[in-house]
């Protein structure tokens, strides 16, 4: 009896520990470790590693070491890559609805457009997901999108017209960003600091934790805080390791990515607090004060366009949002 009881008990045991065989997922983005991306990154994996017991673990990949964002977003949907923390520039390519929130001048403030994620807009946006392909645990956050160049002050939008400006591979940004006079240049990020330096482009527009993280001060000397853009990010997982989750793993899942989005959003407050003085110590002119009325003036022909595509009580209910 004793002998078949302890049999009873190994079988279980290694059943136990076949069960808790770790697997690790590849999570990638575009910046550094150290950048609000990798802050929000960690905050993700830890909370997953200790709210599945070890059962499953996160190898992070910064810098663009799996490719671009587009790219990882493919691959996410493929399966052959398991996370992405990703802005939101080129994630209207795959699921539409989310290009609405691209739309430039849309937001107030941080408040504002954090309300509206959080809200049952952005909850609806989420929901999209799946039908695509793709699993959105929650959102993160880029931050505000300032320009940045090499040849001059930007304080009204006729300071633009002209200049060669790298954006993401978005029609909702470029269509705006034509009405500013910009020639818009789409552009994967990695190849950026190079095309920079090269004076392929004359400059390129990201939010403050970007433009730290990635060093442009180094090759860009003129920052303008137009914040013409509220650039948001998204957490997003393949089917594939969904698919396999537990219901309570995958309540894990998003409350991890909750806990990374709140995250994200401290490190972008506290590198726009610290982060532009810091630019300017790096030689960066700096224009606090531009002429926000004439840039949303010049943005009205494309909100024309914006109204079609979107439906202008869909645009009415974001700016509504209190």
């Amino acid at each position: 009896m004793k002998l078949g009881t302890l049999a009873a008990c190994l079988s279980l045991a290694l059943g136990a520990s076949a069960f808790a065989q770790t697997t690790t997922l590849k999570i990638g983005y575009a910046t550094t470790k150290e950048s609000h991306y990798g802050v929000g990154s960690t905050v993700f994996c830890d909370e997953v590693e200790k709210g599945t017991q070890g059962r499953y673990k996160c190898q992070q990949f910064p810098n663009s070491a799996l490719g671009g964002e587009r790219e990882q977003i493919e691959a996410v949907q493929l399966g052959t890559q398991d996370l992405v923390n990703t802005s939101t520039g080129p994630v209207g390519n795959f699921v539409p609805e989310v290009k609405i929130v691209d739309i430039p001048f849309l937001f107030r403030d941080y408040d504002h457009a954090r309300k509206v994620m959080d809200g049952p807009i952005g909850q609806d946006i989420l929901a999209k997901f799946p039908s695509k392909g793709i699993i959105a645990l929650g959102w993160t956050e880029n931050g505000f999108r300032h320009m940045t160049n090499s040849k001059r002050d930007i304080v009204k939008p006729a300071d633009a017209a002209g200049l060669k400006m790298r954006t993401m591979e978005n029609k909702v940004h470029m269509d705006g960003y034509r009405t500013f006079g910009i020639l818009p240049t789409p552009m994967a990020f990695p190849e950026l600091f190079g095309a920079l330096q090269q004076g392929t482009v004359d400059g390129q527009e990201n939010p403050i934790p970007v433009i730290l993280s990635a060093k442009f001060a180094q090759v860009q000397n003129h920052l303008s805080l137009t914040g013409h853009v509220y650039s948001p990010a998204l957490l997003l997982l393949s089917p594939r390791v969904w698919n396999k989750l537990s219901d309570a793993d995958k309540k894990v899942f998003l409350d991890a990515a909750r806990k990374a989005g709140a995250a994200q959003r401290k490190k972008v407050n506290e590198d726009e607090d610290n982060g532009i003085a810091q630019l300017e110590k790096d030689g960066m002119k700096v224009v606090r004060k531009v002429d926000g009325a004439a840039f949303r003036e010049a943005l009205k022909p494309a909100y024309v366009g914006y109204a079609k595509e979107f439906g202008a009580d869909n645009i009415k209910k974001i700016t509504d949002v209190q």
